[in-house]
């Protein structure tokens, strides 16, 4: 962003992140010399972190160029020797910026990115679930939601989705986006057209309920079965989502994720809670998302007396994701269930081998708390 000022031939450059209250202060300092600032977000622009670091030898922000002349960030800043910095504000007032000057973003450029995007998003879920959803994640009140400001804003964001650049998403990044998309496309689905009450309904809404994403077409089974799971067939599909030739296949996960299934919510009773996920520390959240799900016997059942573990229904339907076998699978939610007298007794199951592995059945009724 440039403040103009028409006396000035040259331009401070800044290198700053969102919130970073160092990057506010050096910039309110600029401001008031009256000098025209041309403000980067590295967190928007990622492109540029790697010249910033070799121009300046830092990775921290802000880092601060006047003209071509690097002063350093915002302690270097204020610390300056008033007869230096006027010389600064001088060469900044009277020479055109160099050639050399450090880079910028490109102006036509107008993109928003996605995670800028899946930010401004997820803020208007939150405000919209801590609202109209329980306290425990699993029930929403649809109605209510349907008229809240809120969700009409969430609406307008998500229009903007045609226009976001996905490619540039990292691995964490693109977990966080796709899931909270997904959540919060199977709401806004429920709310256009009802929940799906059968077998055929179900299979017509997760394969026509889609946003346009990034010039790209992306239904629910698009987000769950091709990117989040590395473009593998779901349930009871004969191909995979994503052929070779497919673009939106480059924006799949290179692997399976299976922590997957215990963020995403399809609406019904028999699904995970609904949260939302920040790519910071996304592994970890997904992990306490499974430990959750297996605390509950509605998910996990230990039986000792039938040497019977009796797991959600998801564990069959995704059993190639756990490893493909009981064994494996028994495995997987062994070591991802958190120390509980429930994992005491699976541990002595196990160690005795010969364990039947069942499925409990599904609740496919709406969560809407009508």
């Amino acid at each position: 962003m440039f403040d103009n000022n028409t006396s000035m031939k040259g331009r401070v450059t800044v290198y700053s992140v969102p919130g970073c209250p160092h990057c506010i202060q050096a910039k309110t300092t600029l401001s008031k010399l009256g000098l025209p600032v041309c403000d980067v977000d590295l967190n928007k622009h990622k492109e540029l972190r790697t010249r910033v670091n070799e121009l300046t030898g830092h990775s921290t922000v802000p880092q601060i160029f006047f003209n071509n002349v690097y002063v350093g960030n915002n302690e270097d800043l204020q610390n300056l020797d008033p007869e230096h910095l006027e010389l600064l504000v001088l060469s900044i007032r009277e020479h055109p910026l160099p050639l050399d000057a450090p880079p910028v973003p490109e102006e036509n450029s107008p993109d928003p990115e996605a995670c800028d995007l899946s930010e401004a998003l997820r803020s208007q879920i939150l405000k919209l679930y801590s609202d109209h959803l329980s306290k425990d994640g699993k029930t929403v009140d649809y109605k209510a939601m349907s008229r809240s400001l809120y969700f009409e804003r969430y609406c307008e964001l998500a229009v903007k989705l045609q226009r976001v650049e996905l490619l540039s998403l990292s691995r964490e990044e693109k977990l966080a986006f796709f899931i909270n998309i997904y959540n919060a496309l199977v709401i806004h689905g429920n709310l256009h057209l009802g929940f799906p009450k059968n077998l055929w309904q179900r299979y017509r809404f997760f394969n026509y309920v889609s946003y346009l994403i990034g010039g790209e077409v992306f239904t629910l089974q698009d987000i769950e079965n091709g990117v989040l799971r590395g473009n593998r067939k779901g349930v009871a599909q004969l191909l995979k989502p994503f052929s070779k030739n497919d673009p939106r296949l480059q924006v799949a996960l290179p692997d399976v994720e299976p922590l997957i299934h215990f963020a995403l919510n399809c609406g019904a009773k028999g699904c995970p809670p609904i949260k939302t996920y920040t790519p910071q520390d996304i592994d970890s959240q997904l992990c306490a998302a499974a430990e959750a799900f297996l605390e509950n016997d509605e998910s996990c059942m230990i039986d000792s007396g039938r040497r019977e573990v009796k797991l959600s229904q998801i564990f069959k339907w995704y059993k190639a994701d756990f490893g493909g076998t009981d064994e494996k699978l028994l495995d997987w939610v062994f070591d991802h269930m958190g120390a509980s007298q429930k994992k005491r007794s699976l541990q002595a199951l196990m160690s005795q081998g010969n364990v039947k592995v069942s499925y409990l059945p599904y609740d496919w009724s709406t969560n809407s708390t009508d």
